[in-house]
């Protein structure tokens, strides 16, 4: 059973938690938490995990600093700007 792990205010930061649990040999997916398309990458995301991972995910996530790296957020929101655009 898949439970929340996290949220994101946008598809680039949740990509961001999915590809550092994913380092953490973690499996995760972000899925739109309005259930709404029409705000594509600029939604809310949660990023849900097996429920047998939940508590090890959740220790990733807290002990991880800084939360993000501001370089890697501009690459990701200007791919998902692009993919916005063309799709």
């Amino acid at each position: 059973m898949l439970k929340i792990v996290a949220g994101a205010p946008n598809e680039p930061q949740a990509t961001l938690i999915v590809e550092r649990l994913a380092a953490a040999g973690i499996t995760a997916i972000s899925q739109l938490s309005s259930g709404n398309p029409e705000f594509g990458a600029g939604g809310g995301r949660m990023v849900y995990v097996e429920e047998r991972d939940l508590e090890r995910a959740r220790a990733v996530l807290e002990t991880e600093e800084p939360p993000f790296d501001e370089d890697e957020l501009a690459r990701l929101s200007e791919e998902a700007g692009k993919e916005t655009r063309e799709g």
